[in-house]
C-alpha cells in the first residue's frame, strides 16, 4: 500500500500517534493493551487513523489486537526523540 503524503503528515501531526509509531518502531509488534498502558486509554482511535493512513497493520489473536509498523513506515522515526517519542526513554512495563 502506497502511503499518501497528506495521510502521512496528518497521522504524524498528533503527538500521541507519533509516540505510538516510535514505540512500535523500537519494540516491534505491540498489543493494544501495551500501547494503552504506555501511552493512554484514548489510543484506539489514533491506532485506527494510523491504520487507515497505511502506517500500521493489525492482527487479531483471540481477544487481543496486535499492531506493527508497515515495512515502509519504519523510517518514520529514524531521527527519533527518545525510545517512545517523549524524550523520556522506554516505559518501565510494556507487557500485559
Amino acid at each position: 500500500m502506497m502511503i499518501n503524503s497528506d495521510s502521512l503528515f496528518s497521522a504524524l501531526a498528533h503527538l500521541l500517534r507519533l509516540r505510538a509509531l516510535l514505540l512500535m518502531q523500537q519494540e516491534g509488534e505491540l498489543c493494544v493493551c501495551e500501547l494503552t498502558h504506555a501511552l493512554t486509554d484514548d489510543i484506539s482511535r489514533h491506532l485506527a487513523q494510523s491504520r487507515q493512513a497505511g502506517l500500521v497493520s493489525d492482527r487479531r489473536q483471540g481477544l487481543w489486537v496486535y499492531y506493527r509498523l508497515q515495512p515502509g513506515a519504519s523510517r518514520v522515526g529514524a531521527a527519533g526523540t527518545g525510545g517512545d517519542g517523549t524524550g523520556r526513554g522506554r516505559p518501565d512495563a510494556l507487557r500485559c
